[in-house]
């Protein structure tokens, strides 16, 4: 029920930052640029060395600095054009980043981007690997030696290379990761979805099934698919944690989201730069949020399994 109550949460913080009322000016630069935590307070300024200029009634300031004469002139112009006097605080609640930008805002309109692509991603695998999988292990002949054959083909080659020759031709964009992610992640699941199907189209309740005239759609969906579901969850769950793992891993080598959304991958590319000079919390904030959000959704998957398993349904 805990791990319920995070998902909901991350749900309800998801579908706010969509609609706009929470984090709608994470883009604003509101803070100094890399402005610390809070907890931490203000960081030290920075003094600049100032470079003596010679002075007196004989120096012409022109020879020293030639610009100088249209200092004043360029102040003036820049008053003219300036609306607002804005205040950049000096510190947030969890840290800016190089731009000032509010990283809590960035986590949690990120969390629309990640959480999306992984939950949508690992759908389409889902039902890519259940559907092959049932006509494979059901059928079994032609139509499971053609399946088998495709299987094959898919897992021959290395994932992450397959996953990265996808990227290279459909481009970035949101749409595309969940596409790439969704073709190229069915595999596992049909294994297992083959298997159970195989095991459960020789058992009694199937072939009583079969003798009172049910279809074979009937069979599949209705009689023999929700005696696997479990499985099929344990998988949906394992393939939502891989999924926002890999579209961290597309956006931060470039292959991923594009830069105008934020997400948890591009946050830890960001933070690349900024953790080399000390700033850490743009990191520490992508990977917490990541952190319990994937640790909530599979404890949540473990305990809906046990709850939709047969076999411990029969136990108790």
């Amino acid at each position: 029920m805990a791990s319920m109550v995070i998902v909901a949460g991350f749900a309800l913080l998801m579908i706010a930052a969509a609609l706009n009322p929470v984090a709608a000016d994470w883009q604003r630069e509101i803070g100094v640029p890399n402005a610390p935590p809070t907890f931490m307070g203000p960081a030290a300024k920075e003094t600049a060395t100032a470079i003596p200029v010679p002075s007196g009634p004989n120096v012409d300031i022109s020879a020293v600095d030639p610009l100088a004469p249209k200092y004043a002139e360029w102040a003036e112009l820049a008053k003219k054009y300036q609306t607002t006097d804005t205040i950049k605080r000096e510190t947030l609640p969890f840290g800016g980043d190089r731009l000032g930008r509010d990283v809590l805002a960035k986590a949690i309109k990120g969390a629309e981007i990640s959480v999306f692509v992984g939950v949508a991603a690992a759908i389409v695998a889902t039902l890519i690997g259940t559907v092959l999988g049932a006509l494979a292990g059901f059928f079994g002949g032609r139509v499971g030696d053609f399946l088998e054959w495709l299987y094959n083909v898919f897992t021959s080659i290395p994932g992450i290379l397959l996953i990265f020759a996808f990227a290279a031709v459909a481009g970035r964009g949101v749409q595309s990761v969940v596409l790439i992610l969704g073709l190229t992640g069915w595999t596992g699941i049909y294994r297992l979805v083959r298997a159970e199907f195989l095991k459960h189209s020789v058992r009694e309740y199937v072939r009583a099934a079969e003798a009172i005239g049910a279809s074979a759609a009937s069979r599949i969906f209705r009689h023999i698919l929700p005696n696997v579901s479990h499985v099929i969850l344990v998988q949906l769950s394992i393939l939502v944690v891989g999924f926002i793992k890999a579209e961290v891993i597309l956006s931060y080598l470039g292959l991923g989201v594009s830069v105008d959304p934020v997400s948890w991958g591009t946050m830890l590319a960001e933070a690349q730069s900024e953790l080399i000079l000390g700033h850490w919390w743009q990191l520490a904030a992508a990977t917490a949020f990541m952190a319990v959000f994937v640790t909530a959704f599979s404890l949540m998957t473990d305990a809906l399994r046990d709850a939709l398993d047969p076999k411990l349904r029969g136990a108790e």
